[in-house]
């Protein structure tokens, strides 16, 4: 599957918004956002005010890149909110936190999407008992998800599990059990448990154009 492969940091002082693209390191002095607060590139002697479409660029591409998807895959998402029942936004919202790299970050067994996506690809993620090596695969409510068992003492997964424990990150549509490393996903996740500061709707705006 393709993938992002360049310098994390230098997307979120693009977008001037922490992505938590690199996890724990986000939260210390080490991240770009505190030590840069200006966009990456050549220092512009005049930054005119963004156009209609720039704001919504920007919009579109700060969502992208937090989930770290690619522009094809998450025009796809877009296309299969705009076909189901409801509001488009919303939609593609809770598609986008279903997919299982996303859940795995939620339950904290990993500190950043990027690393659960790695943990995804290695084999050591199981969803209702079977092994499951796809990021994309979407969950649904009742899915059980946990760790390999060889893989419970890692020392990177239990990182995240402290990280998650002391941040109480967890979203209330999945619940988790970080003795046995596994999770339910008790419910399908709405717009409110979405925690991110994105406005959906100029991303809507700018794909129906």
């Amino acid at each position: 599957m393709a993938k992002y492969t360049g310098p994390s940091c230098k997307l979120c002082r693009r977008e001037m918004a922490p992505l938590m693209l690199k996890g724990q390191r986000c939260l210390t002095d080490k991240c770009a956002m505190k030590k840069r607060k200006f966009p990456p590139g050549p220092p512009r002697k005049r930054r005119g005010k963004l156009s209609e479409y720039g704001v919504q660029l920007r919009e579109k591409q700060k969502l992208k890149r937090s989930y770290g998807l690619l522009e094809k895959q998450f025009r796809l998402v877009f296309e299969e909110a705009n076909r189901m029942k409801g509001v488009t936004g919303d939609n593609m919202l809770s598609l986008l936190e279903r997919r299982l790299d996303n859940v795995v970050y939620r339950m904290g067994f990993a500190s950043s999407r990027m690393q659960a996506r790695q943990f995804i690809q290695h084999g050591h993620i199981i969803v209702n008992g079977q092994r499951v090596d796809i990021p994309s695969f979407r969950v649904k409510e009742g899915n059980e998800v946990e760790t390999a068992e060889k893989f419970k003492a890692n020392a990177m997964l239990e990182d995240s599990i402290k990280l998650s424990k002391a941040l109480s990150s967890v979203p209330e549509w999945i619940s988790v059990d970080f003795d046995s490393k596994k999770g339910k996903i008790a419910r399908l996740p709405n717009r409110q448990d979405v925690t991110g500061a994105f406005n959906e709707q100029l991303v809507v705006e700018l794909y129906s154009k």
